[in-house]
């Protein structure tokens, strides 16, 4: 049999319409009569929102000016962000001393980086750092201490407080739900039920409960002149509750397994800790990795409801402005903190000619409560000034 082998073959190309950015659109966009109308759709949406959008937060904003008075009425007011930036990202932190945060940032930022560059060596050095000594660094620098001056926890505040519940939420959380989660499947009864109840509990309440009972609830039941920090008690209630919902995650892994690989670890002769170390937990928790991630992705978030309650003293009315109940260094809490308004009670010695004369509220009653706070708050907003 003799093939004739044909050396003029013609090439064709593929149709323009089939490749490139017009291919592309062909396939993605306008495959079908319905794809063509929900794109359409969706043009037409964005042409009647993007406009107006660039208007509102460019054309019509106002960004120069210190009060909302001179904002205007058709665009964004960025002075608002502009003025509180101070507020939103570090929250009363003394100006002076956000250095401190701003390193912890910076060596976060760089151990980060360092770690996802692939082929570098001594990563599990860097990483042990940031699980050991990175957070008692952190808390000394926060804090104070070591010569350097002390910040009380009741000035922090904005997104640097948030990453601080939320990394030590997640960073303690998980270590206590893995052992939850072991409980729970424990063939110990007492070791299984303990864990079973305490899992239970803490997922049948709110967290704004939680938070709720741990800022105001607490002390109550403390012997007198015993107290915590309303800020580690605000921790340690979201740590147990963030461990009990990634518990049920962990425990959902371990049950996936298959029972041959702990038929064939226990052959081996490893010991049961071994075994959960080397052979289980390495595999389970690869497998429930997304949901480990949901659960810390919600431990970020859910811990916003901690400024409406932890950092709320109701006993004070601390709306909006700094309350002031005793003075004995107003000038210097005045300067540091920059309030938007101050409250002080009718026997304050107040004699000063300072520029915030005029954040001054002084109130008549002899215990000032939650409601004359309001009233003073919307005299503060009806004078149309930030707060």
């Amino acid at each position: 049999m003799n093939i004739e082998i044909k050396d003029n073959i013609e090439v064709t190309k593929p149709p323009i319409a089939s490749i490139g950015i017009i291919g592309w659109l062909r396939k993605n966009l306008f495959s079908s009569w319905s794809n063509t109308i929900l794109t359409l759709l969706g043009i037409y949406i964005l042409y009647s929102i993007i406009p107006s959008f660039i208007s509102w937060a460019f054309i019509d904003a106002s960004f120069v000016g210190s009060t909302k008075q001179e904002c205007s009425k058709e665009g964004a007011c960025w002075i608002f962000i502009k003025e509180n930036l101070k507020l939103i990202f570090y929250g009363l932190y003394p100006s002076e001393e956000l250095w401190r945060i701003n390193s912890m940032y910076f060596i976060l930022l760089v151990c980060g980086i360092y770690i996802l560059v692939p082929n570098l060596k001594y990563k599990g050095w860097v990483g042990s750092f940031l699980l050991i000594l990175f957070p008692i660094l952190s808390v000394v620098m926060f804090s104070g201490g070591f010569g350097l001056e002390t910040v009380e926890t009741r000035l922090w505040g904005g997104l640097f407080l948030t990453l601080v519940i939320a990394g030590v939420g997640i960073v303690l959380s998980l270590p206590i739900g893995v052992m939850l989660a072991l409980g729970r499947r424990s063939k110990l009864p007492v070791v299984s039920l303990l864990s079973t109840i305490f899992i239970e509990i803490w997922r049948g309440v709110p967290l704004i409960t939680v938070l709720f009972m741990a800022s105001n609830m607490f002390p109550l039941f403390m012997p007198e002149g015993v107290n915590f920090d309303k800020l580690i008690r605000a921790l340690i209630g979201v740590m147990f509750f963030s461990a009990a919902y990634l518990a049920e995650v962990v425990r959902g892994g371990l049950q996936a397994m298959p029972k041959g690989q702990y038929e064939a670890a226990q052959a081996m002769g490893l010991s049961y800790w071994r075994m959960m170390a080397l052979v289980i937990l390495p595999q389970s928790l690869k497998m429930v990795i997304p949901a480990i991630i949901g659960s810390f992705i919600a431990i970020f978030k859910d811990n916003q409801e901690f400024f409406g309650v932890a950092y709320l003293d109701i006993n004070t009315a601390k709306f909006g402005g700094f309350v002031v109940k005793t003075l004995p260094d107003l000038e210097r809490e005045v300067d540091r903190l920059n309030p938007s308004e101050i409250i002080l009670p009718k026997d304050t010695n107040f004699t000063t000619s300072r520029k915030w004369h005029s954040k001054v509220q002084l109130f008549s009653q002899e215990n000032y409560d939650i409601s004359s706070a309001k009233s003073i708050l919307a005299n503060h907003i009806s004078q149309k000034q930030f707060i």
